[in-house]
């Protein structure tokens, strides 16, 4: 008898959790389709030097499309594993900022809260909701990383337009028109 009055709670809990998930999808507002994949590369053509799973190395897109939904978007500040600049198999959980797409990767390009000022090859992007202590952070322009956005750990705030139009602005001075992954 206690078996079966689980198995009734439990039915009861995913019926309710599903009219829940029925109510919020379609009450949830409409994301903006995803970029299309560039055309595959030419057979002759040498792959770039660091294209990363079934990316060309370049990116397809720049756009600002936040949306608080649980799954990374460009505009927002994310948290992912971020390779360490001098060793690549090595890394940590850092936010980041997503700002388009390479074929099926989302580009991001690393925080860091450790005083940048000075450098050329980052951006003061001030304090926001990513950083529960307040503290400032400045985006590192020099480094443009393709993940898996089933990588992405958890959204950490969504970047004001004048922001994220102002960090892409520094990262094509850095950069370039030609915006290709350096990792």
């Amino acid at each position: 008898m206690a078996t079966s009055g689980f198995f009734s709670a439990m039915a009861s809990a995913a019926l309710r959790g599903a009219g829940t998930l029925l109510r919020q999808s379609r009450s949830a507002p409409a994301k903006p389709p995803k970029p299309p994949k560039a055309p595959a590369p030419s057979t002759t053509a040498a792959p770039p030097k660091k294209a990363a799973h079934g990316s060309d190395g370049a990116l397809d897109a720049i756009v600002y499309a936040p949306h608080r939904d649980g799954d990374a978007d460009p505009g927002e500040v994310v948290w992912a594993w971020i390779p360490y600049e001098e060793d690549h198999a090595q890394g940590k959980d850092r936010p980041a900022i997503a700002i388009g797409y390479d074929g099926p990767l989302l580009v991001v390009v690393p925080l860091t809260s450790k005083d940048q000022d000075g450098r050329e090859d980052t951006f003061a992007l001030g304090t926001g909701p990513w950083d529960p202590a307040g503290r400032p952070s400045w985006v590192k322009l020099d480094r443009l990383i393709g993940v898996q956005p089933g990588a992405v750990r958890r959204e950490g705030a969504a970047l004001d337009r004048a922001r994220f139009d102002q960090v892409v602005a520094r990262i094509k001075t850095i950069h370039g028109a030609q915006l290709r992954l350096t990792q």
